[in-house]
């Protein structure tokens, strides 16, 4: 049985490949833009299966009635996928209050106001699944990106309680958290504090080579996502887990570690 998807940020990256996926199989999309040149290809190829949004999901009134229209236009919403975001650049000394706000109205406000638009629609039907593409950044941290990983961690924690609230009316959630990828996230898609210099040193001893996964290969994934029985509360796309896991363990052995003060400091 097909399914109606509404993705968010389909330009390019992800959530074009997804969009692709979801309409080569046969599936619906209403797929939101901030510009609807970039969806011109995708309604020539996919013709009324999909329905191009004009979005900026900074703005919630504007994503209220984009939802209600694909809602309207297509009878349901069986995946919702908050994908639009960018990454940004910069130590958190440096990071203006501009630019830190800007980060949190796209990642963690936009992905809310979505979240909180489509929810009435999926109540109503009694099933749902709302995919928050959060990242590899939304449950571990590097130099350099403070900005961008407490926009992600606020989403991870959004969610986390989320998925409590609404699991009774047959809605999931799932946090998703890609690692790096060729999406444009650390190219024309990235967003650079002015840099101080006292923080050069640190900058070149902090700076990350990263190996870069292919979108394409997303694809088949996130159609076992979206269409699986049992699914996940959360999930890596690529070769985050052993990192991650050692990460987690070290958190672990720390608290271990200092559970004497903690019980300590009970009574």
């Amino acid at each position: 049985m097909s399914k109606t998807w509404f993705i968010t940020g389909t330009s390019k990256g992800f959530g074009r490949e997804w969009a692709t996926a979801a309409l080569e199989r046969g599936d619906r999309v209403a797929a939101t833009v901030r510009d609807l040149d970039h969806l011109r290809p995708l309604a020539e190829r996919y013709g009324e299966a999909v329905l191009p949004l004009r979005l900026d999901i900074t703005d919630r009134a504007a994503v209220f009635a984009a939802v209600a229209q694909a809602a309207g236009h297509f009878g349901a919403l069986d995946v919702v996928v908050n994908n639009a975001g960018y990454g940004h650049f910069g130590m958190v000394e440096e990071l203006t209050e501009a630019e830190i706000r800007a980060e949190m109205e796209t990642n963690f406000f936009g992905t809310l106001w979505v979240t909180q638009a489509v929810l009435p629609v999926l109540r109503a039907q009694g099933h749902g699944r709302i995919i928050q593409v959060t990242s590899e950044g939304g449950v571990r941290a590097f130099p350099g990106i403070g900005g961008y990983h407490a926009s992600k961690w606020a989403v991870e924690g959004l969610s986390e309680s989320l998925r409590k609230e609404v699991a009774h009316f047959g809605i999931d959630v799932i946090c998703l958290e890609p690692g790096p990828y060729s999406t444009g996230f650390g190219g024309d898609s990235v967003r650079t504090s002015a840099e101080h210099p006292d923080y050069a040193e640190v900058r070149t001893a902090t700076a990350i080579t990263w190996t870069l996964g292919d979108p394409k290969a997303t694809r088949a994934p996130i159609l076992q996502l979206a269409d699986t029985d049992d699914p996940p509360a959360r999930a890596f796309f690529g070769t985050s887990f052993e990192p991650v896991a050692a990460e987690y363990e070290e958190r672990l052995a720390t608290w271990r570690k200092w559970q004497p003060l903690a019980l300590s400091a009970f009574r």
